[in-house]
């Protein structure tokens, strides 16, 4: 059978509804990002610096410790993309504190808590108190998204099951931990569509592919800029997956078989 042959104008056209595709397909990946601000270091400057970047990348919200919220609220103006709110210091306030604080700071317009756990009652495997601070800041902010944090680097694969079990029991919305292959599939097991659930310490595209491909919603990265970059230059080349970069090794079967689908 004679292949089909395509006018100058039809290849062009052809090129012209790939390009698109891509940049779509980029503009899709970035809001799956959070740009983590919430660090001791984020001064006026560098929290106006990331609240441009979340406007610039299209990202999906930007975390921020409790004193900063009102301040990247004004920055970004009303709408999206959101201001999420790390709360509960340490983890070992009282759940009464940390109720006030999440309740401030949906009061100054966080849309999303996230909820540091108490550690001692993870570690000591008390469940119940930790169903019980999920519960009573979760009705305290009933607007809000609540992420309960799993992402500190001291929580065993133990603990964070732990913790997403009792996300999962006191209807957390979501959950966050590190971004590890394993921790991800782990929380996506667990959850079992019950809760959201996030990667945090996401530091290159490559790294936030296979992340989404192991099921996480949301990275959380403080490379977001670089990320955007390598996204675009996977995009130029055509490396394309589901909105994700493919890897090179990848590329050849993969954009093969696209064609054939698009033909």
């Amino acid at each position: 059978m004679e292949g089909t042959v395509l006018s100058k104008k039809e290849i062009t056209e052809y090129e012209e509804f790939k390009r698109e595709r891509r940049e779509r397909e980029v503009t899709f990946t970035l809001k799956r990002l959070e740009i983590d601000a919430a660090r001791r270091e984020t001064d006026r400057y560098a929290l106006n610096a990331a609240c441009d970047l979340v406007k610039k990348t299209g990202a999906a919200a930007i975390a921020v410790f409790p004193v900063n919220v009102s301040a990247a609220r004004r920055r970004m103006g009303e709408g999206e993309p959101i201001v999420s709110c790390v709360a509960g210091g340490t983890g070992e306030s009282l759940i009464s504190v940390k109720k006030a604080e999440a309740k401030r700071a949906a009061r100054q317009g966080a849309k999303e808590i996230r909820l540091v756990p108490c550690y001692s009652a993870l570690f000591g495997g008390n469940f119940a108190y930790l169903k019980r601070e999920i519960r009573r800041v979760k009705r305290s902010v009933k607007k809000c998204v609540l992420v309960y944090s799993l992402d500190d680097r001291s929580l065993s694969e133990a603990e964070i099951e732990r913790g997403v079990r009792a996300a999962c029991e006191a209807k957390a919305d979501a959950v966050s931990v590190r971004g590890e292959i394993d921790l991800i599939m782990l929380a996506v097991r667990l959850s079992a569509g019950r809760v959201r659930v996030d990667a945090s310490g996401v530091e290159n595209a490559e790294q936030l592919r296979l992340l989404v491909k192991a099921g996480a919603a949301r990275g959380m990265t403080r490379f977001a800029a670089e990320i955007e970059k390598e996204l675009y230059c996977a995009a130029e080349e055509g490396g394309f997956v589901e909105g994700i970069p493919i890897t090179e090794t990848e590329s050849g079967d993969t954009a093969d078989r696209g064609t054939e689908n698009e033909n």
